[in-house]
């Protein structure tokens, strides 16, 4: 069978120019192994955030306690994955139902490349003018003895039931996320961390700011810690790590992979396409095409290069579609894209941090402050709060904003417009934002 466009995977990336270039008039097919969705709507962000809802839940009663709120409220594992899955389960069929509505082929099956463009699938073989590589990311290999045994975040997402000792191996987001939800639903959790602390895409300051809630939570997290290999014991599992030249080994009834995501890649046989990799990544040119096959193009996480995260998805894939549409002219835009934790509470950063505005010798002020004694964090009875912004002093623009707190993961998106759209300080400072909110805190910060 022949198509305009073949895409193999069906998430945000797919949906996205699946859409726009049939709206164009070309033949389009999209191809998946998995649950038509991706991995956001099913094994991620959605499915992720309605957990955490559940864990916000315990969070603010434990706060509040003894400041007008009394009783005691705990996580119910079964209920709270039932409600997860009244979202996810209907995902799939509303994705194919969508896409044959528009009149695009759906294929099931792990697709091969079996020449520059064609790939197989089920033992048939189709083709396609251009094929746009979408599927995502999937979790790092590591290399040590019995990693067979650890869970993914799909996995991770799907429990129907909580065990009781958790060991996260990784110090990322999943890690720092999956901890905050599983501890505060009854969970025994520990993270082991290779580097010197979590969430190394975040500023230090803010981050040693959230580790009080982690300590709060009851999440042991150990650093520089590097795990050598993780072994069956009857119905748990024995970890074994490193830290600081000395074994050290403790028992878990889960670990989870938290290590880091790649590009998936390695079930496609880019070789029979000449794809060619920088890497664990496609080498790609400036419109995210194929620097090897013209023919071929990456968006979001398979391409990988913006930040792996939806919205860069989105806007990959709508760059790639207006590529295939008019020739290549249009270049992916990464200024100003809000990344969020979600831990409890969460953390977010945008633009440039103190490292990198260093590196780029600009001439900049910094403001870094907790700010726990603020109305936004005293409401709630939270004490993790405060911010860290960059403000260039010859333009006053914005460079870049790191927060921790309460709401902080809707305020960010008002620094990433700014940044994104070139406003400055005064600008915001002379906007009128509603009060009391999250967001009428931002003049204060700049």
């Amino acid at each position: 069978m022949q198509f305009d466009l073949l895409i193999i995977g069906t998430g945000t990336a797919a949906m996205v120019a699946a859409m726009r270039v049939r709206d164009a008039g070309w033949s389009v097919a999209v191809i998946d192994e998995k649950p038509f969705g991706g991995t956001c709507a099913l094994r991620g962000c959605d499915p992720k955030k309605m957990l955490v809802g559940g864990a916000e839940v315990i969070d603010a009663q434990r706060r509040m306690r003894g400041r007008g709120v009394d009783g005691e409220v705990q996580v119910n594992w079964p209920d709270l994955i039932r409600f997860k899955r009244s979202f996810t389960d209907p995902v799939p069929d509303k994705h194919e139902h969508r896409y044959r509505e528009k009149g695009i082929e759906t294929f099931h099956g792990a697709a091969r490349f079996s020449g520059p463009n064609s790939v197989t699938l089920n033992g048939s073989e189709l083709h396609g003018r251009h094929i746009l590589i979408a599927t995502g990311a999937e979790p790092l290999r590591l290399g040590i003895p019995g990693e067979e045994h650890l869970i993914d975040n799909e996995a991770f997402l799907a429990m129907e039931s909580l065990p009781r000792r958790i060991v996260l191996v990784g110090g990322g987001y999943i890690a720092a996320e999956f901890s905050h939800i599983a501890a505060r639903a009854g969970a025994g959790v520990t993270v082991l961390q290779r580097g010197p602390r979590m969430l190394p895409q975040f500023e230090p300051e803010l981050v040693a700011w959230l580790m009080e809630a982690f300590r709060t939570a009851g999440i042991d997290v150990r650093t520089k810690t590097t795990v050598t290999a993780i072994e069956r014991d009857g119905d748990g599992f024995i970890v074994r790590g490193e830290f600081d030249g000395e074994e050290v080994t403790m028992t878990a009834d889960l670990v989870v992979h938290a290590a880091g995501r790649t590009p998936a890649l390695e079930r496609l046989n880019l070789a029979a396409a000449a794809i060619a990799r920088k890497g664990n990544h496609l080498h790609l040119n400036q419109y995210l095409q194929s620097v090897t096959n013209p023919a071929i193009y990456a968006a979001g996480d398979a391409a990988r290069i913006g930040p792996p995260l939806t919205p860069v998805s989105s806007h990959d894939a709508k760059t790639v579609a207006a590529n295939l549409l008019k020739g290549n002219h249009a270049k992916p835009d990464y200024r100003g894209v809000p990344s969020v934790a979600f831990t409890i509470p969460p953390i977010a950063a945008v633009g440039m941090g103190e490292e990198q505005a260093r590196n780029s010798r600009l001439r900049y002020k910094v403001k870094c402050e907790r700010a726990s004694d603020w109305f936004t964090a005293r409401r709630v009875a939270e004490p993790v709060y405060g911010y860290k912004t960059l403000v260039e002093e010859e333009t006053g623009r914005i460079l870049g904003a790191h927060l921790v707190g309460p709401r902080i993961d809707e305020v960010i998106n008002v620094f990433g417009l700014a940044i994104r759209n070139g406003l400055t300080a005064d600008d915001i400072k002379n906007t009128m934002f509603a009060y009391p909110t999250g967001a009428s805190d931002i003049g204060y910060m700049l």
